[in-house]
């Protein structure tokens, strides 16, 4: 089993930062992946990016250059969220996937442990 606590979202003008974390506790130990994921009203959840953890890294297309996930020891997790847009408000959650990846990507992944999320709200 892997616990999963993310903190530091909030309220944030257009053009601004936050930093999420994600603090990881259990079975870490057999962590293939993990990722930042968020939802808006109305929509699907959706990938924001993931990480490997050898340390290999995807976006989506709409974060690339302004999100950078970010990893401690399979024990933290960080997403650094610049550039801010109210495109991006959402609740934001932190994802572990604990098993082989089989030829799949991290992006791919059916993730099997998640935190309860926290919230993003960006204003224009």
């Amino acid at each position: 089993q892997v616990y999963l606590v993310e903190s530091g979202g909030g309220s944030v003008q257009a053009g601004g930062s936050l930093r999420l974390s994600c603090a990881a506790s259990g079975a870490t130990y057999r962590t293939t992946c993990m990722g930042w994921f968020r939802q808006a009203p109305g929509k699907e959840r959706e990938v924001v990016a993931t990480i490997e953890k050898y340390g290999a890294t995807t976006y989506a297309d709409s974060v690339k250059d302004r999100f950078t996930i970010s990893q401690d020891n399979a024990k933290k997790l960080y997403l650094q969220m610049n550039s801010l847009e109210p495109e991006d408000t959402a609740m934001y959650y932190c994802a572990a996937y604990s098993r082989n990846l089989l030829g799949i990507s991290c992006r791919e992944a059916s993730y099997n442990y998640w935190g309860q999320g926290t919230q993003v709200t960006v204003s224009s």
